[in-house]
């Protein structure tokens, strides 16, 4: 018997990769670098330990990735006031910049999903979103959090 939730949602996240991957090649990013400059956008600045939770990356993927970035002068390191061991992620000007081109993309295909299902299919996915949430006990920020 086929799995009937994590399945498609590993199916639906898989289709959404590929299809933004081209976009991201255009803007110079790997998927990986986008998605974390998106996600900056909207919580930066950010602890590198939040990030790490969030993406679920090795931490010397998730290293190598801020290396890199920061080389490009999208984001920069500092020190954590509350925590002198830890750093928070920033997005710089360019960086900002550059989150909004990725974000673009991303909002047309939200956009034309959307376009194509009804409100009853969109609280039906959410119920099944907060289900997971609720039966996973992990807690990831999102946009309406």
């Amino acid at each position: 018997m086929p799995l009937s939730f994590l399945s498609p949602i590993h199916k639906a996240s898989r289709q959404i990769r590929i299809h933004l991957t081209d976009c991201m090649n255009e803007l110079g990013l790997a998927p990986e670098e986008g998605h974390l400059l998106s996600y900056l956008r909207s919580y930066a600045p950010c602890a590198i330990s939040e990030i790490h939770r969030v993406f679920g990356l090795k931490r010397s993927t998730l290293t190598s990735m801020l290396d890199r970035l920061e080389e490009r002068k999208l984001i920069r390191r500092e020190l954590h006031p509350e925590d002198r061991r830890s750093f928070l992620v920033h997005l710089t000007r360019t960086g900002r910049t550059l989150a909004e081109k990725v974000q673009q993309p991303v909002e047309k295909l939200e956009e034309s999903i959307r376009s194509v299902v009804g409100h009853t299919d969109v609280r039906g996915f959410q119920r099944v979103m907060e289900a997971i949430g609720n039966v996973t006990g992990v807690v990831v920020k999102s946009e309406e959090s």
